[in-house]
């Protein structure tokens, strides 16, 4: 018998985290991280670039790009002229690069957590989840479909929802235009319809928009906001990379 938490009985579910992403499964899982994994990969989807996900900024990742022939993005705050990051804009500038590699706590964790759970992993942001809506539905009507907020991370690891992921989310299953919701996704899509009409705005106001107007990076929110206007969708291939559709 499914566990309470497992939103059985529903085609289409929502939860938050990695913990979400392992309780709640689903034969397409969409990773949604707005601020900003998911905006990313988008950005570099659209460019041709394929990314390889991975959770740590460390040696092993030098290692991981030199064994996919790939560029490793740096940190925000070291990312230099020509360097690469998990700033969107960074990407979007960036020259001669096909293969990427972009380390996350949260979406990216995701993502390589789910690569062994059978499921077709996509990427999500507020840019393309109109796209990604209509991905899905031509893979059938007999898939079930689940929505995963990453979310971000208090000091303590803890999981801090990020309202920017829950009204991402939303917005792509609002977009399936679904009736069999799970409660927890109904919620989702109701969050995003409360705000539709004031994204861009809302995103600056929001903890996550603050946090990356603070630190200087305010255009890397502008991005996040380009709602609907990438048509990529970003597939996870056998584990290792997101390659668009």
């Amino acid at each position: 018998m499914a566990g309470p938490y497992a939103q059985s009985g529903f085609r289409v579910g929502f939860d938050w985290g990695p913990v979400g992403a392992e309780v709640v499964a689903g034969d397409i899982v969409a990773v949604v991280d707005v601020l900003s994994f998911t905006t990313a990969v988008t950005v570099a989807a659209d460019l041709g670039i394929a990314v390889y996900p991975y959770q740590w900024r460390d040696q092993s990742a030098v290692a991981y790009a030199e064994r996919w022939s790939a560029k490793l993005a740096v940190g925000r705050s070291e990312a230099r002229s020509g360097d690469v990051s998990l700033s969107p804009v960074t990407i979007r500038n960036s020259q001669g690069v096909s293969r990427l590699v972009l380390p996350s706590p949260n979406g990216s964790t995701i993502a390589k957590q789910l690569s062994d759970s059978g499921a077709t992993v996509i990427a999500v942001s507020l840019r393309n989840r109109r796209a990604a809506a209509d991905w899905v539905r031509e893979q059938g009507p007999d898939q079930r479909v689940v929505a995963i907020a990453a979310g971000e991370r208090w000091p303590d690891g803890s999981l801090r929802p990020a309202v920017e992921d829950l009204w991402g989310a939303g917005g792509f299953l609002s977009a399936l235009d679904q009736d069999d919701l799970s409660p927890e996704a109904r919620a989702a899509v109701a969050a995003y319809d409360a705000v539709a009409d004031e994204l861009l705005e809302l995103l600056y106001e929001c903890a996550g928009g603050r946090e990356l107007t603070q630190y200087g990076y305010p255009e890397d929110v502008a991005i996040a906001a380009e709602l609907d206007e990438s048509t990529s969708v970003p597939v996870l291939e056998d584990g290792t990379m997101f390659r668009s559709t």
